[in-house]
């Protein structure tokens, strides 16, 4: 039996996030639907985190098993000449039997866009967040420095997260502004649900002067999701890359 790494791309806009449901149709879905079809037998894909709807992937693992005897580079093509223009495999490789796309997964890193001008840009409209007021990149690179080393992140966790141990490490945390395009990098050993979109609609919360750059240590110490900022919306949020071996 050969275990199989592969990574894609994909724009999140027409899917329900990553993971197979029952009522909608997601990334899950379409991968296992066109794979199965190219190795002739049922095949369940394994990813290497859920994402939610509207959310997209740049760089995103999954791995599966197969007894068949195809190339490498067969599965790549022949998964792209039948998937939907908005998902790419990008590369299909041979990995270790004990090699799981999830809990192999050493760290990942987030990318947020945003569009930073009184008017929107249409060739991004569902790629980056649009948001209107002048952004203090100086103030809020001083805040998001309160985000880097280990800390319970539970005040930057929605409800209905199944996670009972809410402490992560945030190694690096970027803010870019190129003209109107701010892009915001955080790199961590993993990510509490919309974790990274709190944490940008914190900074933006500090930005309109809602609350101060001193306010995050408060907000962790809290442990309470009600002192942090809004959640960010989803469409600004990319998976960049995803770690196996060191960060």
């Amino acid at each position: 039996m050969r275990n199989l790494k592969v990574m894609m791309a994909y724009r999140g806009t027409n899917y329900h996030g990553f993971q197979r449901q029952d009522n909608a149709v997601t990334v899950q879905q379409k991968v296992e639907e066109c794979l199965s079809k190219i190795v002739d037998t049922p095949t369940v894909i394994y990813g290497c985190s859920r994402t939610d709807t509207g959310v997209h992937a740049n760089r995103y693992c999954f791995s599966f098993m197969t007894d068949k005897n195809i190339a490498l580079n067969g599965i790549v093509r022949g998964m792209n000449a039948n998937l939907p223009r908005d998902i790419s495999i990008l590369s299909c490789e041979e990995a270790d039997e004990n090699f799981h796309a999830r809990y192999s997964c050493k760290g990942k890193e987030y990318l947020y866009k945003i569009h930073n001008s009184e008017s929107p840009d249409p060739f991004a409209e569902d790629l980056a967040f649009h948001y209107r007021r002048p952004l203090d990149i100086g103030l809020i690179t001083e805040a998001s420095r309160h985000y880097i080393g280990t800390h319970d992140f539970k005040s930057f966790c929605s409800s209905g997260s199944d996670k009972v141990n809410t402490v992560r490490t945030i190694y690096d945390f970027k803010i870019i502004k190129e003209e109107n395009n701010v892009s915001i990098l955080v790199n961590g050993d993993g990510f509490l649900y919309n974790m990274v979109r709190i944490m940008v609609g914190t900074l933006l919360y500090i930005n309109e002067g809602k609350l101060e750059p001193m306010d995050i240590k408060k907000i962790l110490d809290s442990k309470d999701r009600k002192t942090a900022g809004r959640t960010a919306q989803p469409h600004g949020l990319y998976l960049n890359r995803v770690f196996y071996d060191s960060l």
